[in-house]
């Protein structure tokens, strides 16, 4: 069995500091969801040197970050792969489809930030767009150029690191910019 534990570590990593940066320069407050677990056992072996040693999830996350730019209310979901060819769609879970859905049906922007780490491409791809070709495509994933025809190639850069804020104004607020571009 495949361990996939710490996929996508590198872009979290760069959506978080980009979302710092986001913060500080009074942009966005946009914020990494926390995963709720629920701790069933803790090794005390000290009173500071507490441990978890036993916990589960209690519900399937939604998406991973939230927040609110220029108003509106942002939702996101980021994923990486190494994949040459195409985006394995397993990496989607159905209660993140779900949560996507329901945030358009609101009013909210909800969108997915993929990073094709072979290629170091980041792209944001409109939810409405993404969930339309994962429920209609029987095929296992979502070629690579489909990302190129439909998404939008993120600026990487120093600070922000990705600046999604600039493909948000550019997708969803036609112009109204405050993202600086590097």
């Amino acid at each position: 069995m495949d361990n996939h534990s710490g996929r996508g570590a590198r872009l979290e990593e760069d959506l978080n500091a980009s979302n710092t940066y986001y913060n500080d320069i009074g942009a966005a407050l946009i914020h990494k969801k926390p995963t709720p677990i629920q701790v069933v056992r803790v090794d005390y072996p000290s009173r500071d040197h507490a441990k978890i040693v036993e916990a589960y999830y209690r519900t399937p996350s939604t998406t991973d970050y939230n927040g609110i730019y220029k108003g509106h209310y942002i939702d996101f979901e980021a994923k990486e792969t190494r994949n040459r060819s195409s985006f394995p769609k397993y990496l989607i879970h159905e209660h993140q489809i779900e949560h996507l859905k329901k945030v358009a049906k609101l009013g909210g922007i909800g969108f997915f930030i993929i990073r094709f780490s072979h290629f170091n491409e980041t792209w944001l791809i409109d939810s409405s767009d993404l969930i339309r070709v994962f429920e209609q495509t029987k095929a296992a994933s979502i070629p690579h150029q489909w990302f190129c025809e439909n998404g939008l190639l993120l600026k990487e850069g120093f600070m922000p690191r990705i600046n999604y804020l600039k493909a948000v104004d550019e997708k969803y607020l036609k112009g109204d910019t405050i993202a600086k571009d590097n």
